[in-house]
């Protein structure tokens, strides 16, 4: 072999060891998807992956919501129609509805243009990545947070409070926030929070941890308190799931609901959708 070959191969070698060490290049986003996950490998840079089979759920399979369906709805009518509207916070009991009814919501829109990216709470650092790649976008995009919740110690939370409101940047138009969450102020509260307090010249100061814990929840214009199902409602949303796969509701069958429900120690839709589906399977 000549030292030009040697020369040659010793290059190629070199080329595959930079290669192997570089990041991969991001395929682009496939912008005629309509559902989107943001992948972020660890320490690399994310990009938007299509949802294949994305979830899509009808607004009038919800049952004992009405009120939050009625106000989520109006404020993405009036997103998807180019007016002002409120980034959303839900939170309540679990198993109500709350990531259904952002699902749901988003599928009534869908036809008209409306996109869902879902972001993992631990991609939140990455979120201004996310919104400068959409934010020029002629698209209505929601950036939405599932069960989001921070623990202590935990910082990618502020990374939310800047793209929410606080950077330095303009919030984009065509960009809105749907999160949901148990913990009404996301972050964990300690009754020592609600002690620690100094009294001067007669004014009472709360604590800046305290001040820093409610900052992020208020920076959502519109809260949706999901409660607890009632026994009727429990039934009433087990009747309907059961109907819709293809049963037939009866005495035992409401027997076997109750019992179903008391065996997990909760009233919800989401105890309401598994025994429908374990009632009409077994059927």
């Amino acid at each position: 072999m000549s030292q030009f070959d040697q020369l040659i191969s010793r290059l190629e070698q070199l080329i595959d060891r930079v290669e192997q060490v570089l990041p991969s290049p991001k395929p682009e986003p496939d912008w005629t998807g309509s559902a989107f996950r943001w992948r972020a490998p660890v320490g690399d840079k994310g990009y938007l992956q299509v949802v294949k089979n994305p979830h899509k759920i009808d607004l009038n399979s919800l049952k004992n919501v009405e009120t939050q369906k009625q106000a989520i709805v109006r404020n993405t009518a009036q997103f998807v129609a180019g007016r002002s509207a409120n980034n959303v916070l839900l939170t309540g009991a679990r198993g109500t509805g709350k990531s259904t009814l952002v699902k749901a919501c988003w599928n009534e829109f869908a036809d008209q243009g409306l996109k869902i990216i879902e972001v993992d709470k631990t991609d939140l650092i990455q979120l201004a990545d996310i919104v400068d790649l959409v934010s020029q976008r002629p698209e209505k995009f929601i950036i939405f947070c599932d069960d989001m919740s921070f623990e202590e110690g935990e910082s990618t939370y502020k990374a939310l409070k800047s793209a929410l409101d606080g950077s330095i940047a303009a919030p984009s138009s065509n960009i809105l926030f749907y999160a949901t969450s148990n913990r009404r102020h996301l972050l964990p509260e300690k009754m020592r929070e609600n002690l620690d307090v100094s009294n001067e010249d007669g004014e009472v100061r709360p604590s800046d941890t305290t001040e820093e814990k409610v900052s992020l929840s208020e920076r959502f214009g519109l809260w949706l308190s999901f409660y607890s199902f009632s026994q009727d409602d429990y039934l009433a949303a087990a009747r309907y799931w059961v109907e819709y796969l293809g049963g037939t509701w009866g005495e035992t069958t409401e027997f076997d609901a109750l019992l179903w429900h008391r065996s997990r120690g909760a009233r919800s839709g989401r105890i309401a959708w598994q025994f429908a589906k374990d009632y009409v399977g077994r059927l």
